[in-house]
């Protein structure tokens, strides 16, 4: 008997010495690996009303296939002639901006002539100017030359009166001489009143020409306003008609989202507006389309404290829903139905529920079986150190993590690209 107990101990404790394979147990769901072979949603781009279905649920469908149609519930888009009518909008600003860009080219040739006539008025202001400083000239050379012959006359008129007084002179001829002064005299006072006429002739000329460049500049400014006001109206027109233009394009790009069209190949699923009539609010989702085919992969959630164990390019062995499977965590060699996969990615920020989300995607010669679908439930398990069974045991009654220990790696698919 004790024989046997000894037997027994030696087997329990080479039992205890045999090695373990440590490992994570994670779950998840099947996923694509790619964001345009995940099921999409089908939304409307405007607010509606169905007004016919094309397809029902479980229809193969190719991208661009009508799915459905909508009608206008909006009253600004209810005219069915509103894209003609605004078409002639456009047509009726840009007629009206031709005859603008006509407008200021009158007003600038009105402004030409204009500048032309101020030139020639100026210039007959100018000569009339000069004219009358030449007869202030002559004014005054002739008023030199009679008080000259003033002068004379006096010295005359008084040589005369003291010879007449000598009785060498008649009284006649010193009356003439008397009469010869005083006419002098009153050339004199007539040529200095021509002279006061020839400055108040130039004065007046030069408040004409003064009065000349005043005017021609009212009207010229008077032109000048009147141009930036056409120019201010054209460039008001061109901005209606690049609004109107734009309001155009719109209608036209809106006409084309009554047509609900598919955005990839796929079966519709979920057609959560149904009933025709039934109005529909912008971005509101009409139905799911799910691709026929896709790179498959799959989203594990790890908890905070397994999080740091795990790194990209790590290996782990994954059990899915449906499929028979044989594991022995510790022993994977002796498992069966699992299938290999290797951390593509992860998240550093936790998921809604707590946990950190890592991508995996299938590594090794073996592929993943083909009637494997998108939400089928996955169970992975994350190999890690290889520890004696007694070790294993012993971490395990002690709630100890596992030993930060990575296993072999692959380098991922878009770093060999690179």
């Amino acid at each position: 008997m004790g024989r046997k107990l000894a037997i027994g101990f030696l087997i329990f404790a080479g039992f205890l010495f045999l090695p373990w394979v440590q490992n994570l147990q994670v779950q998840g769901t099947v996923i694509a690996l790619r964001p345009e072979h995940r099921p999409q949603r089908v939304q409307t781009l405007i607010a509606g009303k169905i007004e016919s279905w094309r397809v029902k649920e479980g229809d193969w469908v190719h991208q661009g296939d009508t799915l459905a149609i909508l009608g206008e519930v909006k009253s600004e888009y209810l005219d069915p002639g509103l894209i003609d009518q605004t078409g002639l909008q456009i047509e009726a600003k840009e007629t009206s901006l031709l005859s603008y860009g006509s407008k200021i080219l009158a007003i600038n040739n009105q402004i030409r002539q204009m500048e032309i006539s101020r030139d020639q008025s100026v210039e007959k202001a100018a000569a009339k100017i000069e004219q009358e400083r030449m007869k202030i000239q002559a004014a005054q050379a002739e008023l030199d030359a009679l008080m000259i012959a003033e002068k004379i006359a006096y010295q005359q008129f008084q040589r005369d009166s003291i010879l007449a007084l000598r009785n060498l002179k008649s009284p006649l001829e010193l009356e003439n001489r008397r009469v010869k002064w005083q006419e002098t005299i009153a050339k004199q006072l007539s040529k200095r009143a021509d002279l006061n006429i020839a400055e108040n002739g130039l004065r007046m000329a030069n408040l004409e020409r003064g009065n000349l460049q005043a005017e021609y500049a009212e009207k010229l400014s008077k032109l000048e306003g009147d141009r930036f006001t056409a120019i201010s109206s054209q460039m008001e027109t061109e901005a209606d008609i690049s609004k109107l233009r734009n309001t155009l394009s719109n209608y036209e790009i809106r006409n084309g989202f009554y047509t609900i069209t598919a955005p990839q190949d796929g079966y519709i699923t979920q057609t959560l507006a149904s009933g025709l009539g039934e109005n529909l609010k912008e971005g509101e989702i009409l139905c799911t389309i799910v691709p026929g085919s896709a790179d498959l992969g799959a989203e594990l959630f790890l908890s905070p404290t397994d999080m740091p164990l795990v790194d990209t390019g790590v290996f782990l062995m994954c059990a899915f829903d449906g499929w028979p499977t044989l594991v022995f965590s510790g022993w994977p060699d002796l498992s069966s139905g699992t299938f290999k996969a290797v951390v593509y990615g992860q998240d550093n920020m936790p998921s809604e529920n707590g946990l950190y989300r890592i991508l995996v995607k299938p590594a090794g010669d073996r592929l993943w079986p083909k009637g494997l679908k998108v939400g089928v439930g996955v169970r992975s398990y994350m190999l890690l150190k290889r520890v004696p069974l007694w070790y294993e045991l012993w971490r395990q009654l002690n709630g100890f993590p596992a030993d930060f220990y990575h296993n072999k790696r692959i380098k991922p698919q878009s770093n060999e690209k690179k």
